[in-house]
């Protein structure tokens, strides 16, 4: 193992406090990705060369959906965390549920939670399901950029001990119980590279590149068939907790969680396709 290692950064998770009052980085991160996201969606929703004609969700809409989007996120992703990681841990000190602002959010749960919102929000509003998410999980990748950024900030998530130069000596204090000091993978950047930046870049290629908006359920299925492959490759450099109910010594629940978002988005996707090849015949 080598002796030299990048140190850890000594930023305080309190982005911002004023007596008891406190900001943290893992907040603001949140509400980072929801803002430029929201943007972002309001500019696709007034590109109407990439609908090839007017899009089915009016930009004033998407001013709608981010209050649902923003519930589900919130409410997904910590009941998510609950259920699918710590609920022993919850069990056991039930307030700490609503205690969001100091980590604690899984993404497969947030999924679920943005998942049912979108589909209440799109009947609602007689707007198709599929165009709907497909504007969603074009955005989404601001999101898990600044999300991975604040679980770095926090030493969440990190990984194995490793020798690679850009190793990260994680200080014992963000350290689990049992995990030795020394250089760690920085799972949390190559998380938001892959899942921010380089996901971004796909879908913007599809989008803007393929036409894919004109092919509603192109987008999200591309999304989740590249976030799963992504998550699925970093968890192999993460220190898994082998206490989560699927960890075992040959994948993580990290892994397991992720198998049915790809199945999901590759029926998306082929579906998409078919349905595009079958009005063309």
């Amino acid at each position: 193992m080598q002796l030299m290692a990048l140190p850890f950064p000594t930023i305080d998770p309190v982005a911002i406090g004023i007596g008891p009052v406190e900001i943290r980085w893992y907040g603001l991160a949140y509400l980072a990705g929801l803002i430029i996201g929201w943007l972002y969606m309001r500019a696709l929703a007034r590109n109407t060369a990439i609908w090839g004609g007017q899009s089915p969700i009016r930009p004033d809409k998407v001013d709608d959906f981010l209050i649902w989007g923003t519930i589900g996120v919130i409410v997904g992703g910590r009941l998510g965390f609950v259920l699918f990681y710590e609920p022993g841990y919850f069990l056991q000190h039930p307030l700490e549920i609503f205690a969001v602002w100091g980590g604690g959010m899984a993404f497969h749960g947030g999924l679920l939670g943005v998942g049912v919102a979108t589909y209440i929000f799109a009947r609602r509003n007689n707007i198709p399901v599929l165009s709907v998410m497909d504007l969603a999980a074009a955005a989404t990748p601001f999101g898990l950029f600044f999300g991975r950024i604040a679980n770095f900030i926090n030493g969440e998530i990190y990984g194995r001990l490793t020798d690679v130069p850009w190793a990260v000596e994680f200080p014992a204090r963000v350290l689990a119980e049992g995990h030795a000091v020394g250089p760690r993978h920085p799972t949390q950047i190559y998380e938001a590279i892959l899942e921010g930046i380089v996901l971004f870049v796909a879908l913007r290629y599809l989008t803007h590149g393929r036409g894919a908006l004109k092919r509603p359920g192109v987008v999200v299925g591309a999304f989740l068939m590249i976030y799963g492959a992504a998550r699925i490759f970093v968890e192999f450099f993460k220190e898994w907790d082998y206490g989560q109910f699927f960890t075992t010594a040959y994948w993580s629940t990290g892994m397991v969680y992720s198998l049915p978002m790809i199945a999901l988005g590759l029926y998306l996707y082929a579906r998409a396709q078919r349905k595009t090849w079958l009005a063309t015949q």
